[in-house]
């Protein structure tokens, strides 16, 4: 039976997809004959993941609406209509293609637009906005003219454009009218590491500049004619770029709101209610042209809670009001974390902020802290945001602090939690999913309930984790608690095809002498095989028996970054990293570079590793380059592999007068024997030639030090995004004795780590930290010494 009451929904972005969502998800969709206005020729897609679409994302895989759910649900759907206007006293909606519908209750979801600044030049050929799947179709069409970009805005958004502009392999420019990126979300100190981190990523910033014109190529220039030439900026200077992305700002598509003599808000925006109702009782407005109590909300959280809301209004109960939201976000931006909640910049009167900066990780973590120091109000984090979703909550739902809150940011020791960190610190009611509206208490339910084990059954049943993201680390930690707290073992199986955890994989190969994925799976194992378990196979049958990876047997399990000998870049091309042990290089090597490098345009970077990486190359380009550089000596540097990198050098004491040890000819040595080793996370090593560290040896996976007696090695260390110092192992080895403790170690590692965790993450789980280290690898107190000294030898030997 057809619904009597109509329902006109004008939008089909994430905000009005979320709202007929909620209706079918609470059955009063059948209630209604609903009908939505979608503008753009596709439906409601992911614009918060957008610049994905540049790393080979299509527009299907970003899609929100799975194949028939509108038709399945009694939706209609007009894809490529525009509402253009409303009749209130008739009660109906006239559109851009001429249809009329009648409604009894209006929703307007038109979100809003790209603000272009009214400079001169704006219209140039060559400029574009940053905001749905058509205006990046258009940069990229674009971008096969260019070879540089600039993003006119240095915020949010023009981060995500200016990502998007390198990922296409444009020189890229973000230039910014203040004096800091993201202003709005980060302070000076943070926003001094966010400038640095993106600037060694090859992106060059320009703060306090003000845009005074795009100018366009004279008509004298030919087919140039028209096409972006160049910016100026009102201090007279300028910069030559062929491509302009404007991302100064949002304003609200309110023009429908004005049309029908709604109520608007001075600077635009459609006057709301607590219960996301306009002026008129029959029209509700949700999302970025809603304007709640004079403030407009930019991201997609909010604009889900006023979908909820509408949702609740429409269909008669309005149990749940909007009367506000918490804007901090937690993002990544060209690569680099951000996270920013609550009172970021300390504006509040008395409170009081401590901060912790490692200018060598690229770090930034500052809490701000109420006038007694009590309770978290505020915070940044840049370069590493890992802690954002506790820290957010102890803020939102006023947990005390630990006697010093300094502790919450400062970086682990001996992987102990900081006090008052753990979810079981939470309340029930901390809302662990804001853009789901998901609560902790709602979660450990569904948990206890349904007996789920897994982060992806969590989401499946409350849609946590399933917005923007940010949360899925906290839920980790939520179900770590809640099945610890249930006497639940809590498994570390690989996936679901082998009900084993990595080290017992690795005892039953080696074990039992299996030698193919094919055996392991038929004797341990069920069904065919995952993208998770494969490789992580593959790594433990080469760590046993180091057959060739490209047998047949083998091929099938490498990761396609294994197969090609090459790093997948965003852009679809790949990356060739010659081998180069210890940095050291031949001038006629350099020059083999050199040549392969000009014969296929590519990009080339000398890397923090001592090495030439070269970007750009086509896939069908691979095998010519790799049989030049073959031909000149070069082999794989495996800068794609979970495997051994590189071998950091300083020159030691062949040049260096402060040199002790010879640190060049043992790098290359050290790199040379376990080049061909494969482990369960990536390995990297440095040597250096005396106690001053030029090759940060105390920041490797396992480094080492030359002292006047002989070598010092360090083990499990990490210079990424969690920064943690190496620990002495032992002292004034001989190269011998230092050899043979290193294939110990890295056969321990190999044998006893979970897949894809680093050396320093395995270490800080180890139950009686350095001291149990030493007792297994130095005391030999589990007999094992020989073996691993033996097996690492048959890897170095099968190489």
């Amino acid at each position: 039976m057809r619904a009597s009451r109509s329902l006109v929904v004008i939008g089909n972005g994430m905000v009005g997809h979320r709202f007929l969502e909620l209706l079918v998800e609470r059955g009063v969709h059948w209630d209604w004959e609903i009908t939505t206005f979608c503008e753009e020729p596709r439906v409601a897609y992911d614009r918060v993941n957008l610049s994905g679409f540049f790393s080979g994302k299509t527009a299907e895989d970003l899609s929100l609406v799975k194949t028939g759910y509108y038709a399945q649900h009694g939706i209609t759907v007009h894809i490529g209509d525009k509402a253009s206007a409303i009749d209130r006293t008739a009660k109906t909606v006239t559109s851009a293609q001429g249809r009329s519908l009648r409604y009894d209750a209006l929703v307007l979801a038109t979100g809003s637009y790209p603000f272009v600044p009214p400079i001169a030049g704006n219209d140039s050929r060559g400029c574009f906005v940053y905001r749905t799947i058509d205006d990046l179709e258009a940069m990229r069409a674009w971008a096969g003219r260019c070879t540089s970009g600039a993003v006119i805005g240095g915020g949010l958004l023009g981060l995500e454009a200016g990502n998007a502009i390198k990922q296409m392999g444009l020189k890229t420019h973000v230039v910014e009218f203040a004096p800091r990126l993201m202003g709005v979300q980060v302070d000076e100190g943070g926003g001094a590491i966010l400038r640095r981190k993106i600037e060694a990523l090859g992106v060059s910033v320009h703060t306090g500049k003000s845009t005074s014109a795009v100018v366009a190529h004279p008509p004298e220039d030919g087919e140039a004619k028209g096409r972006v030439h160049k910016l100026t900026f009102a201090d007279k200077s300028e910069l030559a770029v062929d491509m302009v992305v404007f991302s100064a700002g949002i304003r609200p598509r309110d023009e429908l709101g004005k049309q029908a003599g709604l109520t608007m808000g001075e600077r635009g925006g459609i006057t709301v209610d607590d219960h996301c109702r306009t002026s008129d009782p029959d029209i509700y407005a949700i999302g970025e042209v809603a304007l709640h109590r004079g403030r407009i909300y930019g991201l997609v959280a909010p604009g889900y809670h006023m979908a909820a809301v509408a949702v609740d209004a429409i269909s008669g109960s309005g149990a749940t009001t909007f009367t506000g939201f918490d804007m901090s976000t937690k993002l990544k931006l060209l690569g680099v974390e951000v996270g920013s909640f609550g009172d970021a910049h300390g504006s509040t009167p008395g409170c009081h902020s401590v901060g912790f900066a490692d200018s060598r990780s690229e770090v930034y973590k500052k809490l701000v802290l109420s006038a007694d120091r009590t309770r978290l109000i505020g915070g940044v984090l840049v370069g590493d945001t890992a802690s954002y979703g506790t820290l957010h909550q102890l803020m939102l739902n006023g947990v005390a602090m630990p006697p010093t809150p300094e502790d919450l940011i400062l970086p682990a020791r001996d992987g102990a939690k900081p006090a008052g960190m753990g979810p079981e610190h939470l309340p029930d009611a901390a809302t662990i999913c804001s853009c789901h509206n998901v609560s902790k208490g709602a979660i450990c339910a569904a948990i206890g309930e349904g007996k789920l084990s897994e982060v992806g059954q969590i989401k499946s049943c409350t849609k946590a984790g399933t917005g923007c993201g940010s949360c899925v680390t906290l839920l980790k930690d939520i179900l770590r608690h809640e099945l610890k707290q249930a006497g639940v073992e809590v498994k570390n199986h690989v996936c679901e095809h082998f009900a084993h955890s990595r080290q017992e994989l690795f005892h039953l190969v080696r074990v039992h002498g299996i030698r193919t994925f094919a055996d392991l799976l038929a004797r341990h194992g069920s069904g065919l095989g995952c993208e998770i378990c494969k490789p992580a196979v593959g790594s433990i049958l080469a760590a046993c028996w180091n057959d060739h990876v490209l047998d047949k047997a083998h091929a099938p399990l490498q990761d396609t970054n294994d197969r090609f000998l090459a790093n997948l870049q965003r852009d679809g091309t790949y990356s060739v990293v010659p081998r180069v042990p210890g940095g050291e290089i031949t001038p006629d090597r350099l020059l083999t570079i050199g040549r392969v490098a000009k014969k296929w345009n590519l990009y080339t970077k000398i890397t923090g590793g001592q090495r030439i990486d070269l970007f750009g190359a086509k896939l069908e380009e691979l095998p010519p380059i790799w049989s030049e550089l073959i031909a000149a000596g070069f082999e794989s540097g495996h800068a794609y592999g979970k495997a051994l990198r590189t071998v950091k050098s300083c020159v030691g004491s062949t040049w260096c007068r402060y040199g002790v040890q010879d640190s060049v000819q043992l790098a290359i040595d050290i790199e040379n024997r376990y080049k061909g080793l494969r482990s369960p996370h990536k390995l990297k090593s440095a040597v250096s030639g005396c106690a001053r560290e030029c090759a940060e040896a105390q920041g490797k996976d396992f480094g080492i030090i030359a002292t006047e007696k002989g070598w010092n090695l360090y083990v499990c260390g990490n210079g990424g995004m969690k920064p943690q110092h190496a620990q002495l192992l032992a002292s004034d080895l001989g190269t011998r004795e230092l050899v043979a403790l290193i294939d110990r170690f890295l056969m321990f590692y190999v044998r006893t780590a979970d897949r894809l965790e680093r050396t320093a993450t395995w270490f800080n789980k180890l139950e009686g930290g350095m001291a149990y280290l030493k007792h297994v690898l130095i005391d030999d107190s589990l007999g094992i010494a020989g073996e691993l000294e033996s097996d690492m030898q048959r890897i170095v030997d099968a190489y």
